[in-house]
């Protein structure tokens, strides 16, 4: 069939589509006006109805902006970020802050009774790991801050995992505070003494 017997072939009109022909004709083209599926109209007509409601809250109510929405995101963004290293000093005061604090050392006894009583026993006696109770120390000297350090970074070689990325800042301050609250208790039945004895 040639071009020419194409273009003279006339258009074939369906009995159920002449109610939708429109009344005009391009070049012998003639146009049916379907109309959209119900769905699209919908969802077309609903975006509308959705961005009147949208408009109104955010532009003339009481919805936030997009900057303060940016700022919200960055809050909890930084409320999951852990919190900053502090410092030696830092530690060192904070153990100290709490000698005499009975609510403190009860706070420290409930992380060490979770984490490090079952290493070093309930009364720091010492079980796998050394005796906590009497006055010699392996790591460090036994003070502050040589304590916050070893419960913080562990003690690789010798099984002590480190607590410093699990514990909070003040979790570790109240469990240092509470080991070194131990310290010259010399509980019954203890290990025997490892590492050097060291001055009060």
């Amino acid at each position: 069939m040639s071009t020419r017997d194409l273009d003279n072939k006339p258009n074939i009109i369906l009995d159920d589509e002449k109610a939708i022909l429109l009344d005009h004709n391009y070049d012998g083209i003639e146009e049916l006006d379907n109309p959209l599926p119900k769905w699209w109209q919908i969802i077309f007509y609903g975006t509308i109805i959705f961005s009147v409601f949208y408009v109104g809250y955010y532009e003339y109510g009481s919805g936030p902006s997009s900057q303060q929405e940016l700022e919200t995101d960055l809050a909890a963004v930084k409320a999951l970020a852990p919190p900053a290293p502090q410092g030696a000093d830092d530690i060192v005061a904070k153990i100290d802050g709490l000698k005499g604090d009975a609510g403190a050392m009860a706070a420290g006894k409930a992380v060490y009774d979770g984490k490090c009583l079952a290493c070093h026993g309930d009364k720091g006696q010492g079980l796998v790991g050394p005796n906590l109770t009497d006055k010699f120390w392996i790591h460090g000297d036994g003070k502050a801050a040589a304590v916050a350090k070893v419960v913080s970074e562990g003690v690789a070689d010798k099984g002590m995992p480190p607590w410093g990325p699990v514990l909070t800042p003040d979790e570790l301050a109240q469990v240092s505070a509470y080991v070194i609250s131990m310290r010259g208790t010399n509980a019954p039945g203890g290990k025997e003494p490892q590492g050097a004895e060291v001055a009060e």
